[in-house]
């Protein structure tokens, strides 16, 4: 969507060779040191800390002003039992000490893994700030292990080696029944609202569609989680500090919606599997496969895609 003054542009980010420079940097620079800072009852790391990883990502964050791969690699690390909290430091576990000398597609592979059973952060309450009335009793579903699962196995079946729009992807799980449920019953999107608890509830018909909730979910894990681990490439909207207030998508009201995500999310265009190869035999359901080759790239809507599967699986 383009808007007056502004001329809307996007970046192709290549994941895959800066996820494994991450993690090393991640281990090694900053966990060994003792420069990784998280709180200890939401092991969430501080601003600090977020400043202190953007400085050691290869190629940057995919933001300047906000913290995304900077954010979640030290959740990465506590979801996957490479780092845990010492005296309010991350320090390495004797399985990240592992990790330091094991191939990094297969440490990266298993981040994932693990990240989609975490119960450290439901993606939905950080990524979606716009939609109130979510710590209302019984409004969310109970755990984000089960939402994550249907996003883990959406991007399993994608198409190997090609670009898939987001539309293409939001179709298609809809068709296998893949539903990352956000609200634990219809009658709990009453509770959520945008701007208005009354006038800006999402239970009037209409004004809760699939992208708004369950499809903005989706892009928070496999943007903000899956890009930084390398699975995925994404080529998104180049527009740091883009007003909140700017209209998007329609959810069947007469004008346009503020934003309901924060701005990386929202801003995806198109997302690519990455080639990464396969974990040992026994681990590698097709959720855990990901060796493939690049695709060609092409202009076209925001598209996400997946490898070549291995002869292997």
């Amino acid at each position: 969507m383009t808007h007056v003054g502004y001329i809307e542009t996007s970046r192709v980010r290549l994941t895959e060779h800066g996820a494994q420079a991450n993690l090393r940097a991640l281990l090694l620079q900053l966990c060994v040191a003792g420069r990784v800072r998280c709180g200890a009852k939401t092991l969430r790391p501080s601003a600090a800390t977020t400043a202190q990883v953007a400085t050691v990502l290869d190629g940057g964050d995919f933001y300047p002003d906000e913290p995304i791969a900077a954010f979640a690699w030290p959740l990465l690390l506590q979801a996957g039992s490479l780092a845990q909290l010492a005296a309010g430091k991350l320090a390495l576990t004797t399985r990240g000490q592992q990790a330091l000398t094991q191939p990094p597609h297969q440490v990266l592979a298993s981040l994932w893994q693990r990240w989609l059973s975490s119960t450290i952060l439901d993606e939905f309450s950080r990524d979606i700030e716009a939609i109130k009335g979510q710590r209302a009793a019984n409004v969310l579903s109970a755990r984000p292990e089960p939402r994550r699962a249907h996003v883990g196995a959406a991007l399993a079946v994608l198409p190997d080696d090609e670009w898939t729009t987001v539309d293409q992807l939001f179709t298609s799980m809809r068709k296998a029944g893949h539903n990352p449920a956000i609200a634990r019953s219809d009658r709990a999107l009453w509770k959520l609202y945008l701007e208005d608890p009354e006038y800006g509830s999402l239970g009037y018909d209409g004004h809760h569609a699939w992208e708004l909730l369950q499809g903005r979910y989706t892009l928070a894990v496999l943007f903000e989680y899956a890009a930084p681990l390398g699975l995925i490439d994404v080529d998104y909207v180049d527009a740091p500090g883009l007003p909140a207030q700017l209209g998007r998508r329609r959810a069947g009201a007469a004008q346009p919606l503020r934003r309901a995500t924060r701005d990386p999310a929202d801003r995806a265009r198109r997302l690519r599997h990455r080639p990464i190869p396969c974990l040992p035999a026994g681990h590698c359901p097709r959720t855990g496969c990901c060796r493939g080759r690049r695709g060609a790239e092409g202009p076209g809507q925001p598209r996400l895609g997946r490898p070549r599967r291995p002869a292997s699986c």
